[in-house]
């Protein structure tokens, strides 16, 4: 268990977090939606049922859209583009250990897909913004199924017409829940390019080592 925490200690921790809030989410909610139902005169929902109710799945749903929004667009970025002295940016081309565009050497131990070539290798060169651009586009459509099912019994209990899928995805609502958590993701990345220019976290992948200059670009970890 040693061996596996030192080697996959962060995964771990992070994973364990995420549970915990999650929880912590789920019964918050779960409390708050059914003082909401009991208000208006209708029946509470059991804990199971609320994890399925639209309530839940649009609001995790709508910051899960987020975060994959802005980590697949930060990751394509900083493939090509330069924030001089930050560590969450590659080198510039005139700082020592710049990386030039060069062929990459294969190894015995090189993935499958870069010994394999060709369109293979082109997809796995990019895999990892596509595979995180298609994590939003699936937690986009989730949260907008959420939200629909979350609107419709609103406007059920304020004896409304129901609306589409297509209504709600077009409504000022849905964009509102979406846009007011993208313009805080790519606040939140903007800031830590911009701090880690002048401040340090020792040890940390994501700082430049304590004793290095402001100006210089790229992780440098301690």
């Amino acid at each position: 268990m040693k061996k596996v925490f030192k080697e996959c200690g962060l995964t771990i921790v992070l994973t364990l977090l995420f549970l915990l809030f999650l929880w912590g989410q789920s019964h918050a909610g779960f409390e708050e939606y059914n003082n909401f139902l009991k208000e208006h005169g209708n029946e509470a929902l059991s804990y199971f049922q609320y994890l399925t109710s639209g309530h839940f799945i649009q609001s995790t749903f709508e910051n899960w859209e987020s975060e994959f929004l802005q980590m697949s667009l930060f990751v394509y970025l900083t493939s090509f583009l330069r924030q001089r002295g930050s560590s969450e940016s590659l080198k510039m081309p005139d700082e020592e250990g710049a990386v030039e565009e060069k062929k990459e050497k294969l190894t015995k131990d090189s993935p499958w897909p870069a010994k394999r070539g060709g369109w293979v290798l082109k997809i796995y060169e990019n895999s990892l913004s596509l595979a995180l651009f298609l994590l939003f586009l699936i937690s986009f459509f989730i949260h907008a199924y959420g939200g629909l099912l979350d609107a419709n019994k609103e406007r059920l209990i304020h004896g409304k017409d129901q609306i589409t899928f297509g209504d709600f995805i077009k409504s000022e609502e849905f964009w509102f829940q979406s846009l007011q958590n993208w313009q805080s993701e790519f606040l939140a990345v903007a800031v830590i390019v911009v701090l880690s220019i002048f401040l340090r976290q020792k040890g940390s992948s994501q700082s430049k080592r304590v004793t290095a200059a402001h100006k210089n670009t790229g992780e440098d970890a301690d």
